[in-house]
């Protein structure tokens, strides 16, 4: 089959799907909240007949992301039409009322453990406007941030979680993707960082690449926060701190986050995690492999 006629076939598949999204796209507004001297924004789509009280999904982005972008928006409507309300929020990574990706060539000082706070501020302004139950969603670093969020006492009404391929980690994982991503050694880099927080200047500029920026200004603090070892950043590390039943879809096609499905192989024997695979699925579930991804969460959920 030649390219162009496997690029028809796909757009051919994908008509149904994008029309669909258009409603979302229209029907998301936009929110505001006050959080630690800045505005939280993020997306909030109502399901036809349905109000907070009805219960509410709050979904959390990836890497330097937000979220409106494709993921999150398709699977925003997607719960919609199923009759889920879904807020979408944007980390702030320490932007005020932050939208779109992450500007590579801002200054980073943001750090990853600060989004469990922001998740946690949503949550109770989402109580404010009326939510009577709520869930939480996570993909890539976010599902990470989601499952850090559930391990630090999350609030009651939160009764489940699902995890879309989440982030995974192990000993030396950082210097070896760094060292492959630029062709530079982490370990110094991060020893300056480290020398420069212990000495109480994490707030120093770095000149480095960083996460997806090259040739980037970052504070210390940030470089710390992102690379060093620590075991928290593997999700199924994480899941083994919490109690919220939760749901983690692995994407079977992978190349992100290749390991998800073997590391959760002694996670699933706990009560309170459930894991899918969705076969063929690539790390941002493209294509109608979203659709699987959102029966499977709209089905573990269980409020229709």
């Amino acid at each position: 089959m030649t390219r162009t006629i496997r690029t028809l076939m796909a757009i051919v598949l994908a008509l149904p799907f994008l029309g669909g999204l258009v409603h979302g796209a229209q029907a998301a507004d936009r929110v505001e909240i006050e959080h630690d001297g800045l505005t939280l924004v993020g997306h909030m789509e109502t399901a036809p007949g349905k109000d907070p009280s009805d219960g509410v999904v709050l979904m959390v982005h990836g890497t330097l992301a937000h979220g409106q972008m494709e993921i999150m928006e398709s699977m925003q409507s997607l719960l919609a039409e199923a009759g889920y309300n879904a807020l979408a929020v944007n980390l702030s990574l320490g932007l005020d009322g932050r939208e779109g990706m992450y500007d590579c060539d801002v200054t980073h000082r943001h750090k990853h453990e600060e989004a469990v706070d922001e998740i946690a501020a949503w949550v109770e302004w989402l109580k404010g406007e009326g939510a009577k139950r709520l869930a939480v969603l996570g993909h890539s670093r976010g599902g990470n941030q989601v499952a850090r969020y559930l391990a630090d006492q999350p609030d009651p009404m939160v009764e489940k979680a699902v995890l879309l391929a989440p982030q995974t980690w192990s000993p030396g994982y950082y210097a070896k993707d760094y060292k492959s991503n630029y062709d530079t050694e982490l370990g110094p880099l991060l020893e300056k960082a480290e020398a420069l927080l212990d000495a109480g200047r994490g707030d120093e500029i770095m000149e480095m690449d960083f996460i997806y920026c090259p040739d980037t200004r970052v504070a210390a603090e940030s470089v710390v926060s992102y690379y060093r070892e620590d075991p928290m950043m593997d999700t199924p590390t994480v899941l083994g701190e919490t109690s919220v039943p939760t749901l983690v879809v692995v994407a079977g096609a992978d190349t992100t986050v290749t390991d998800l499905e073997a590391r959760m192989a002694d996670r699933v024997e706990d009560d309170h995690i459930e894991m899918t695979v969705v076969s063929g699925a690539d790390h941002m579930f493209r294509d109608l492999f979203l659709y699987d991804a959102a029966d499977a969460a709209t089905a573990f959920i269980g409020w229709n």
